[in-house]
């Protein structure tokens, strides 16, 4: 660990402030911010590659033990400074930079044929959704996640935050086009389940759906729900008995994951 305490206007820290904030930064130098312990440990735990660690000054416990003996440095932080990159109003006494890794959707081929279920995000904008359906699909046992074209991007701080450590265990694909992806899907074989609460789209109830084999479900917009003219095999809804019309999409992405596992269970 680092002797000297790095103070605000340090290089290192001024990097970390871009990589929180801007989008662009975390492209261009392929790294993003982690944040909080627990997800700093399953970072760790994971194999991704951890550039370094930022610490609050004086802050000793296992977790810097270990990141030192796998030989990723460690700084400590002066006093306030982590106050002002952190974009949460209780900031964390520490944060890693990872390295971000490319997954492709050939990666989720092998166990989607062999009978797995994957959730496809289309323009999903939240960060915190788009975190919790990450989260909530590594929970019920999917074999990956597909954030399509238009969709917040995975290295977003609140939805790296949203996934609880998740999106270090479970292939996430970013960015390809809900088109491309679905027909590649197709292809494959497998039942691409939209989710709607329109009546015109003659949804059935998710617990109707079969979502046994080889499935996509396939989520959309928190505001607008699933574009029009997609190439789907049905439409799935869950219905409601309160006056909502529907849930956001975090919540019902979790409703549906652990519906499929449901039924895996039964087979």
């Amino acid at each position: 660990m680092n002797a000297n305490l790095l103070g605000f206007t340090h290089p290192r820290v001024q990097r970390l402030r871009r990589l929180v904030g801007r989008r662009s930064a975390r492209l261009e130098e392929n790294a993003f911010v982690v944040e909080g312990a627990k997800v700093v440990t399953e970072a760790l735990a994971s194999g991704w590659r951890i550039e370094a660690l930022y610490v609050v000054g004086g802050t000793q416990d296992q977790l810097i033990e270990r990141a030192l003996a796998d030989g990723i440095s460690v700084y400590d932080m002066a006093p306030g400074v982590m106050e002002r990159i952190s974009d949460t109003v209780t900031p964390q006494p520490i944060l890693a930079v990872v390295e971000i890794m490319t997954t492709v959707l050939d990666t989720l081929r092998p166990a989607l044929t062999d009978g797995g279920f994957a959730v496809i995000g289309v323009d999903v904008r939240d960060p915190g959704n788009a975190g919790t359906l990450v989260r909530s699909a590594e929970a019920a046992g999917a074999c990956g996640v597909v954030l399509c074209e238009g969709s917040v991007e995975l290295t977003n701080p609140k939805t790296v935050r949203a996934s609880a450590g998740s999106l270090f265990h479970l292939p996430v694909v970013s960015g390809p086009g809900v088109d491309s992806v679905l027909r590649t899907l197709g292809a494959m074989g497998v039942r691409r389940w939209g989710t709607s609460s329109a009546r015109q789209d003659a949804p059935i109830d998710y617990t109707a759906a079969d979502l046994s084999g080889p499935t996509a479900i396939v989520v959309g917009n928190e505001a607008h729900g699933l574009p029009r003219g997609l190439d789907l095999d049905g439409y799935m809804t869950i219905p409601m008995a309160g006056r909502s019309e529907s849930l956001n999409v975090g919540v019902a992405t979790a409703v549906l994951c652990f519906e499929a596992a449901r039924q895996r269970r039964l087979v």
